[in-house]
């Protein structure tokens, strides 16, 4: 029998509990990231964390790419997903956010998979080779930016690959009339909801998780 389920506090905390848990590194990861204060904000939730290692192994990827790293729980789950021989390339402006990151990658025995590039990641991504192919991409960057890191992405795509973009529903606010319009989250989704080169389904997952397969 169907039906939509009302994740409280509650229940979000007990899928947690029911899920994959956070190992003492990741652990410790969240809890640094925590004490930064309102910045904290920004970090992927941990079912996010365990969805994200579990669709990296699910699609076989080999070569991903993520968009905005901040202090790196999401790019260790990823790494983490990848076989030994994978690569996972971070793009992300902050040297000070990242540089928490790296300390963990390296305790967690996942730092010579990831390859993390500082500069305007918008920049960075045009630089990318254009025959290069990924398997799978997660974005969690500048939500204004998220149409042109889709395009810049997706043409570097294996068909078959898997794009995932972070905080597509903005709390909601994409429905409705609100005072703090989400404009840009909503021409992204309609962005790619029209765009025939690829399958669009969007999770209901921390802020909205969308996941884009290439056909």
């Amino acid at each position: 029998m169907g039906g939509q389920v009302n994740v409280t506090p509650q229940l979000h905390a007990y899928m947690i509990e029911h899920g994959t848990p956070l190992d003492e590194i990741a652990a410790e990861l969240v809890a640094e990231t925590n004490r930064l204060g309102s910045e904290a904000e920004m970090l992927t939730t941990p079912d996010q964390a365990a969805l994200l290692t579990l669709l990296t192994r699910l699609t076989g990827a080999r070569r991903a790419i993520e968009i905005g790293t901040f202090t790196g729980f999401s790019a260790l789950a990823i790494a983490r997903g990848l076989p030994d021989d994978g690569k996972l390339i971070c793009l992300d402006v902050s040297d000070e956010w990242t540089s928490i990151g790296r300390r963990y990658w390296e305790r967690a025995g996942v730092a010579d998979k990831i390859e993390l590039r500082i500069g305007d990641a918008h920049a960075s991504a045009a630089e990318l080779p254009g025959d290069e192919l990924f398997d799978l991409g997660f974005v969690d960057a500048d939500k204004p930016g998220y149409i042109d890191y889709f395009e810049q992405v997706v043409r570097r795509l294996r068909p078959g690959g898997l794009l995932m973009f972070d905080n597509t529903l903005a709390g909601g606010r994409v429905v409705g009339e609100h005072e703090q319009d989400p404009v840009e989250r909503k021409e992204f989704n309609a962005h790619i909801a029209n765009d025939d080169r690829v399958d669009v389904v969007i999770l209901g997952i921390g802020d909205g998780l969308t996941l884009v397969r290439k056909r």
